[in-house]
């Protein structure tokens, strides 16, 4: 016998049917590029009748043209895909589902995810990857992000990709766990992007100025302009070197707004505070004049005014950072070359910085230019640190004094070598952090003979957000 009480009402039935075959349909269309005319026109009857513009199932709309033209949609995207909260009543809430509601998010999912997911074959134009990277930054608004933040690097500032719509903030408020998102979700992106830019006939469009206007620089589009660099020239060169300069220019913004959020030197005590207003101690100065106060005048005279001490101690430091330039450090390279820079110019902080793969490069002179770093490196080839450490040792001075940052995989040529010396660094005294992959995203493989060794010498490689880095440089140079 049916128990009544959960028997289903015919409506609620029609519903949940109308939600199966929108992703019915996601599903077909993402496994196979063949239409499926029954789910598609399915679909479509269920998009029209809850009132949902026929584009959303259109694969060559954008989400941007579908928000332009429907601009109340915009906020429906944002946070589309971040769960809701839990609460105490969750076990009551399934008798009152709003499924004409999970009909329409079915429809609004199915729309983002095709347009990222199904990125179909063969060539791509400059037009067809701007309207991609559009629609990630979509998704990652959808996932509760702002645009560009799971691809690396650039959203977290607040720097959306161009193309995306200035309609919504990337979010409803609740940012998620990005460390804990299942699927990595970042990483997928990057190498669906990486996949397109290859599919790009890139120098063409860098030759035409209105068809690179529509690129977006992004970490998979920067890569493949240092790998290809030195085959352009003319226009060619000077689009691709606007947009690195755009790529760095957007990501310093980032960083530099991490570094200053990071905890700085202590107060120095034995300077004594600038005599000027914004140093004034209004709540000292009171305090310390109480004995002052008149009360049948109710007047507090004030006979010293107290100032706050700004100075903080620094020390000067020495920040030597080593850069694996082999194509699969290209990410950590570009952030930690530009953090390098920001390190550059902070008071009494000396920065070095060297690149290498079969040779090495001393790149110091430039260290306060990420642009014209980046411009001199050369991606790809074999990787021997040892040729690195060469350049890297003399500059150790006064080991207490400094932190050697060394950016590889650690798929090193010679291995013993040059661990040997990474540890004679660390028992001199100075502070030696290896670092494995510095990502907005945390894809990368460290060589586990380097990993173990590390670990036992008391310095774990470094892996995962930029944060991590910031913040162990920050509290060495302290």
């Amino acid at each position: 016998m049916t128990d009544p009480t959960t028997e289903e009402s015919p409506e609620a039935a029609s519903q949940d049917n109308r939600r199966q075959v929108l992703y019915w349909r996601l599903l077909a269309r993402l496994f196979d590029p063949e239409e499926q005319a029954t789910l598609e026109s399915a679909s479509l009857a269920v998009v029209e009748d809850i009132g949902l513009p026929p584009a959303l199932l259109d694969p060559g709309a954008s989400v941007d043209s579908i928000v332009q033209r429907h601009p109340d949609l915009a906020a429906e995207f944002d946070g589309l895909m971040v769960p809701e909260p839990a609460s105490d009543d969750d076990g009551d809430r399934d008798g009152g589902r709003d499924r004409a509601a999970e009909v329409r998010r079915a429809a609004l999912v199915s729309k983002v995810l095709l347009n990222v997911f199904a990125s179909g074959s063969g060539t791509v134009s400059a037009g067809q990857l701007s309207r991609w990277q559009s629609d990630a930054g979509w998704l990652e608004r959808a996932l509760g992000c702002k645009p560009g933040e799971l691809r690396g690097g650039r959203g977290a500032g607040g720097a959306g990709g161009r193309g995306v719509s200035p309609t919504g903030t990337g979010g409803r408020g609740t940012t998620p766990d990005l460390s804990r998102l299942i699927p990595a979700i970042g990483p997928e992106l990057g190498a669906i992007e990486a996949d397109l830019v290859k599919r790009m006939h890139l120098r063409e469009v860098l030759a035409d100025p209105k068809l690179a206007a529509q690129l977006t620089p992004s970490m998979s589009l920067i890569e493949q302009l240092l790998r290809d660099k030195n085959n352009l020239s003319g226009v060619a060169l000077a689009n691709a070197k606007a947009l690195i300069r755009r790529f760095v220019d957007e990501v310093a913004e980032v960083l530099r707004t991490q570094v200053e959020k990071a905890t700085v030197g202590a107060i120095d005590r034995s300077i004594p505070p600038k005599r000027v207003f914004r140093n004034l101690d209004l709540d000292r100065t009171i305090w310390k004049n109480l004995t002052n106060w008149s009360p049948e005048e109710e007047r507090l005279y004030v006979d010293r005014l107290y100032y706050r001490h700004t100075a903080r101690k620094t020390t000067p430091q020495r920040l030597i950072v080593v850069v694996d330039q082999s194509g699969s450090m290209v990410d950590s390279m570009v952030n930690c070359t530009i953090l390098a820079s920001i390190f550059a110019g902070l008071p009494k902080v000396d920065v070095h910085l060297i690149a290498y793969d079969t040779q090495a490069l001393d790149l110091t002179p430039w260290v306060h230019d990420p642009f014209e770093t980046l411009l001199r490196t050369n991606l790809g080839g074999g990787t021997d640190g040892t040729v690195a450490m060469t350049l890297a040792q003399p500059k150790i001075a006064e080991p207490r004094n400094t932190v050697v940052v060394w950016i590889s995989d650690f798929y090193e040529w010679r291995t013993e070598p040059l661990f040997e010396s990474m540890a004679a660094i660390h028992r001199s005294g100075a502070k030696f952090i290896p670092v494995g992959s510095i990502t907005s995203s945390g894809r990368g493989s460290v060589n586990p003979w380097f990993r173990e060794r590390f670990k036992d010498l008391g310095t774990p490689v470094l892996s995962g957000h930029i944060r991590k880095l910031v913040h162990e440089l920050k509290t060495f140079l302290a």
